[in-house]
Formats: structure tokens, C-alpha cells, sequence
């Protein structure tokens, strides 16, 4: 299957969902900075739909950074991500998320919670922790604010991602909660965060 590249060198092909962007360099290279806009609600999607894009099954690979506002608060770790299989206007997706705040903390429950998937909007992070502890989160390094290379690999009603071009997947989740669907991709990001995107590949 031929790659397709998306450049993230301009807002023209994102529809936002309670977030803001603007194009910028960061860390030396073109970017798109998402942050919340407005007060999005815990059933409020906080993405930016990649316009054209049209994606089942098939690899997804993107430079992500992500870190807390300055402004947010204590608990809040950076959390940034790609959805995939997005339904109109994001009312459902699934997703991969890192919080990489947590990858070189001290303490070892939150390197646990450092990488996470999640289906929107049934299925946030803090049920699927609550009902099947350490099943869709898992450590993996991280450094807040650096470009972190994902690659995010589905098939059918399994995902598998990959962080920081390992050869192996740090997550791996066999039971995706939407079932085997189809939709767009788009740029996440969670609360209290500033996150940065580079060039998206899906192939």
C-alpha cells in the first residue's frame, strides 16, 4: 500500500474539536501546536480531524511532543496522541495516548500509566483502569516536551503501538472496543497540555 504523508504545515485540512492550532517550528522543525480550547467537558472530544484521511487497517507513524501548560495543574502530564478510526465530527474513536511526564518519574505506578489507550467515549482511561487494571497502559521512556516517534499498527480489532522507534510494542491491545471499523485519524491531546505534531505518515 502506498504511504500517504500528511505535512501538518498548515491548519487548512484540521477540523478542530474544542482545541485551538496554530502552525509553528518547535525543536527545529515545522509544526501544528494544539491546546484546549475553551472548557471541554470529560465527554467533549479534544482533537483535530485530519481532513481526506480514510483509515482500517494499515500503520500509522508520527512525531509527537508533548508537555503541561504552564498553567495546569499538579496532576497534569502532557498527555498527547494519535486517534484513529474517528466517526463524524469525533463522536466515537479509538486511541493511543502518552503521558510523558510519568516515563522518568521516581515513582514506579506512574512509569506504569505512561502510555495508555482509550475508545471514546465509552471507554475512558480511568474505566478500562478501574476494570482491567495495567491491561491498556504500560511503561515506556519518555521526556516531556521532546519529539517522540510513535507507530501505531492495526489490524482488525487489534492495535499494537510502538514509541521511540522500538522494535518491539510497549502496548498492545487485542479487544479495540469500537470493533472493526473504519474513519479518520486525527491529533489528540488531553487536558492541561500543549502538544506539538510533525509529519504524519499512514500507509
Amino acid at each position: 500500500m502506498a504511504a500517504r504523508a500528511f505535512q501538518l504545515t498548515s491548519l487548512a485540512d484540521l477540523e478542530l474539536h474544542h482545541v485551538s492550532a496554530e502552525t509553528v517550528t518547535y525543536e527545529g522543525r515545522p509544526a501544528v501546536r494544539l491546546v484546549e480550547a475553551g472548557d471541554p467537558g470529560p465527554q467533549d472530544a479534544t482533537i483535530a480531524i485530519l481532513a481526506g484521511s480514510d483509515f482500517h487497517d494499515g500503520v500509522i507513524e508520527a512525531e509527537i511532543a508533548g508537555a503541561p501548560r504552564s498553567d495546569a495543574p499538579a496532576d497534569m502530564r502532557g498527555f498527547v496522541g494519535i486517534a484513529f478510526r474517528v466517526q463524524p465530527d469525533g463522536a466515537r474513536f479509538e486511541c493511543f495516548f502518552i503521558r510523558p511526564t510519568n516515563g522518568r518519574a521516581d515513582d514506579q505506578l506512574r512509569r506504569n500509566h505512561s502510555t495508555q489507550y482509550i475508545a471514546h467515549p465509552d471507554w475512558p482511561w480511568y474505566r478500562l483502569r478501574d476494570e482491567a487494571p495495567g491491561v491498556y497502559e504500560s511503561y515506556t521512556d519518555l521526556v516531556p516536551g521532546a519529539w517522540t516517534p510513535v507507530r501505531i499498527e492495526v489490524a482488525g480489532t487489534r492495535a499494537r503501538l510502538f514509541v521511540n522507534r522500538a522494535e518491539q510494542p510497549c502496548l498492545v491491545v487485542n479487544d479495540l472496543k469500537l470493533g472493526e471499523t473504519s474513519g479518520s485519524i486525527a491529533l489528540w491531546i488531553g487536558g492541561g497540555t500543549q502538544a506539538h505534531f510533525s509529519t504524519l505518515t499512514v500507509r
